[in-house]
């Protein structure tokens, strides 16, 4: 059984032909070149699909099913209602793939919650039913799957676990409100408190750190405190505890059998996950539990869009 899967992310579009292994056939993606007409981007998402079956050497009568991920909220009629870096407002993406392509099972869901149905089928959760995945990067992104579904919610727009507070009026985040988890443990939040860290210290090794690179990075205070530097030191302990206040949060409400965290950030492997499963194993409430959610680093990096996509038909 063959799947086409979709990442239409701001940056990029990505197809992929995706066996019933989970394992990558044929691949292709374009710049999705915003801000542009859905029309235009839906031409070329239809490009990409067919281009990634020629990679694949297969034909449209091979594919069972198409699924897309897309920023935003997406309704159970394949209507992306709301992606506002896309420009769209209730786009009916189902049809429009049917359109261009044929008469398809076509799925379309957020692209958070594909990423963690490809994490969790095909990636560090290994066909895990109950299971989270938490991304840290320019916000907090997450999808939750519970007995081998996605939780949208009663209304498409559930899993939305960055904005869950965990510091009441606190720093304000993009959503509106204040003290969210995104506004403290995104890549975003860590490099504004490395620079807060800098301003307030003249003599860290994170200025001499950020000029090599050219830029404050979500790197650099991690390598600070490689050096020992004292600021560097503090700006990741703290960024670790607010990390593991979400996740303890997550493993207290949910207790998956398996959360997952990806983003640039887990570049630094054990470095970051050794602390986290630590905090987590002293602050959860289960604490007599013989079974315990596992904290893991995420595997299929920028695959597990489009894996998790191909995958939405078989999940449904």
């Amino acid at each position: 059984m063959l799947n086409i899967g979709i990442d239409l992310g701001g940056t990029n579009i990505v197809a992929a032909v995706v066996d019933e292994n989970y394992n990558i056939l044929g691949k292709s993606k374009t710049p999705t070149a915003t801000p542009r007409s859905a029309d235009e981007i839906f031409d070329d998402i239809a490009k990409v699909c067919r281009e990634a079956m020629e990679n694949a050497n297969v034909k449209i009568e091979d594919i069972s099913s198409i699924g897309m991920g897309t920023p935003g909220t997406v309704n159970g009629e394949g209507v992306i209602e709301f992606a506002n870096n896309l420009g769209f407002d209730n786009v009916p993406a189902r049809q429009m793939i049917i359109d261009r392509l044929g008469e398809l099972p076509v799925f379309i869901e957020n692209d958070a919650n594909c990423a963690a149905l490809g994490e969790a089928y095909a990636g560090c959760g290994n066909g895990s039913k109950n299971f989270v995945a938490v991304t840290l990067g320019t916000g907090v992104g997450s999808g939750i799957i519970v007995d081998g579904k996605i939780v949208t919610g009663v209304n498409f727009a559930g899993g939305e676990c960055g904005h869950m507070v965990i510091m009441v009026d606190g720093e304000p985040c993009t959503c509106g409100r204040k003290g969210c988890w995104e506004a403290y443990a995104s890549a975003t939040a860590l490099i504004r408190q490395t620079k807060a860290a800098m301003d307030a210290d003249p003599d860290s090794v994170m200025h001499e750190l950020a000029a090599e690179e050219g830029k404050v990075s979500g790197r650099t205070a991690f390598d600070a405190m490689r050096k020992g530097d004292i600021s560097g030191i503090n700006v990741v302990n703290n960024y670790i505890k607010y990390v593991a206040c979400g996740l303890i949060n997550l493993v207290n409400a949910l207790q998956p059998e398996i959360i997952c965290v990806g983003g640039g950030i887990c570049n630094e492997g054990e470095t970051l996950m050794k602390p986290l499963r630590r905090y987590v194993q002293a602050e959860r409430y289960s604490i007599h539990s013989k079974l315990q959610t596992k904290i893991m680093k995420a595997q299929l990096g920028n695959d597990a869009g489009v894996i998790g996509a191909a995958l939405l038909g078989s999940t449904k």
